[in-house]
């Protein structure tokens, strides 16, 4: 038997285009391959995540208005498989279903909803979905076809326990899995010690593409007791077939089809490279984000300001991989506090990626505001206030151009900056994306180096600068500013933030780890103190465990009880 995985990307709310995407490549699997079997990814129909879309009774219809013209228009003899949003059976329970069903010879052949509904922060399921209760097979040319829906195989305690008496053959886990840093290894040796469980194969489908924050990697896989028979690419759609044949218990696999591609949509920028490396992923995964993100929300181009230092370095590399240099714009605006070196920094910089620059020096704009403000000032000394006003100059040129050409804006700030609050409300935070903002700023160096490694080895020049690698991080708002002027050495301060934010270690835990109690309670305290800039600031691209925005909730306005207990704990306790 043929069968073919389908990873697309889709749209959340998109019906007409998600539907218009599943028809050709069902046509393609079928008239060009000759599938039998076509699979999708969970909630391919609607997109992921659908959020309060889900509680709008219009949505849920328009899910099942276009199952059934799917159920016309797709290829009579090929079953296929895919996710959607379906009513409760129960007339008490208004919550609908995250269901996976199959289609073949224009009727809806089975129906499987979910039944373990996650409850992480970036999208609590068990909020907005009933949890499905039977299990059943999906009889299919003498295979005996169980689902396994996303974490239904990988968390749960033992994932084949419940499939084992029903004597299957084949486990399908449609998946649309937000992409982390080195998760998709996970699933892997996790989906190996399943096939080894259970002794059957094991396809996973996983959804690609990016909504909002999330970034889904792709990667959909087919799975032996001992390896990975065939893998689709990472960050782009694609679809692969496998020629399964039952030979005996032993030896269920037989020859099986080179992956048939199709056309990636994202840009290609001749200083990207593929590699399986975590950091190669994750440069892919930020460019989908930019990508998608730009696409999706209907904007034209990029743009972004270019101070000479690292991380807008990183930034208008991704967003001349994501749209192209011909349709992205860096900014350079100097103040009477910008070095000759970022100047010159900048420049060589756009110089090398090929991509549009422009410096609109801010110096008359400030010294306007400096003699406005002079009478309400009150001759106080200079202070954060006046550093401020730069960036928020910055900010409003930058919005400007963004209004007169809807372009995006990308913001620079890294996870250690907005972990701090080190950062201007309506200044460097402006903007529409936030691309780096969950790369803490060690990982920004580990990237920006891997960067100029690779384009070394191709090209024989670095694409960044080595100046802007090589200088002190400064915001350059004061005369010989330094960003270790007001933060801990970033070395240090990443792997505090690592532990209270990805790790969620109480401060206590924390000094128990090795670090200095006043630093760390400092840095727990400036943490809180921070919540309420985080919430106004772009969102973020995901790429970690625990993200600013997605799956950290936390109050505004609060005390830091951590502290307090900490500090007033008795010593013997």
């Amino acid at each position: 038997m043929k069968i073919a995985i389908a990873q697309i990307n889709s749209t959340v709310g998109d019906f007409s285009g998600n539907k218009a995407k599943i028809l050709e490549f069902a046509r393609k699997a079928k008239n060009e391959h000759n599938a039998e079997l076509l699979l999708f990814p969970e909630l391919v129909l609607c997109g992921f995540p659908p959020l309060d879309l889900l509680q709008k009774n219009d949505f849920i219809e328009f899910n099942i208005k276009t199952l059934e013209i799917l159920k016309q228009e797709l290829p009579e003899d090929l079953a296929v498989g895919l996710g959607y949003v379906s009513k409760s059976p129960n007339p008490d329970n208004k919550k609908p279903l995250n269901t996976y069903g199959f289609i073949w010879r224009r009727k809806l052949a089975f129906e499987q909803a979910k039944t373990l509904l996650p409850e992480n922060g970036f999208f609590n399921e068990a909020q907005y979905f009933d949890a499905g209760e039977d299990r059943n097979v999906f009889r299919f040319k003498g295979e005996r076809i169980a689902l396994a829906i996303d974490e239904e195989a990988f968390l749960k305690t033992d994932p084949v326990r419940d499939l084992m008496h029903m004597a299957i053959t084949i486990l399908c886990v449609p998946s649309a899995a937000p992409y982390t840093m080195g998760a998709i290894k996970s699933r892997q040796e996790k989906a190996l010690q399943i096939c080894r469980q259970a002794d059957v194969p094991l396809i996973y489908i996983n959804a690609v593409g990016a909504n909002d924050s999330l970034i889904f990697a792709g990667h959909s896989f087919v799975a032996a007791k001992t390896s990975l028979l065939l893998e689709a690419k990472a960050f782009e759609e694609d679809l692969i077939l496998w020629d399964y044949q039952k030979v005996n218990k032993e030896n269920y696999f037989t020859d099986y089809a080179l992956p048939v591609t199709n056309q990636a949509s994202i840009s290609q920028y001749s200083g990207s490279s593929k590699g399986s490396s975590d950091l190669d992923e994750l440069e892919d995964a930020l460019v989908l984000g930019i990508t998608d993100y730009m696409k999706k929300c209907g904007f034209n181009c990029l743009h972004l300001g270019l101070s000479g230092g690292l991380d807008s370095a990183l930034v208008a590399y991704l967003a001349v991989r994501a749209a192209g240099p011909e349709n992205t714009v860096c900014f350079n605006m100097p103040s009477r506090f910008s070095s000759q070196g970022s100047k010159d920094d900048s420049k060589e910089l756009a110089q090398n990626l090929g991509c549009r620059y422009e410096v609109l020096p801010i110096e008359d704009i400030y010294s306007a505001c400096i003699s406005t403000l002079e009478g309400i000032f009150e001759n106080r000394p200079f202070d954060i206030a006046e550093e401020n006003l730069q960036s928020r100059i910055r900010g409003i040129l930058w919005m400007a151009y963004a209004n007169k050409f809807n372009s995006m804006l990308l913001a620079g700030g890294n996870k250690s900056e907005l972990a701090m609050g080190y950062c201007t409300l309506y200044g460097d935070t402006s903007g529409a994306l936030a691309p780096i903002g969950d790369l803490y700023k060690t990982e920004v160096y580990a990237l920006c180096k891997h960067i100029n490694m690779r384009s070394l080895n191709a090209t024989g020049k670095a694409l960044i600068p080595q100046a802007i690698i090589e200088k002190p991080p400064s915001a350059e708002l004061r005369p010989d500013q330094k960003d270790q002027d007001s933060l801990p050495p970033y070395e240090v301060l990443d792997e505090i933030l690592r532990l209270l934010i990805c790790e969620n270690l109480s401060p206590e835990e924390t000094i128990q780890k090795g670090w200095d109690k006043d630093l760390v309670n400092r840095i727990v305290l400036t943490i809180a103190r921070n919540e309420w800039k985080r919430r106004q600031c772009p969102p973020v691209l995901k790429v970690s465990r625990k993200a600013f925005g997605l799956g950290r909730n936390m109050p505004m306005a609060r005390g830091v009880y951590e502290i307090q207990y900490n500090i007033q704990k008795p010593e013997n306790q």
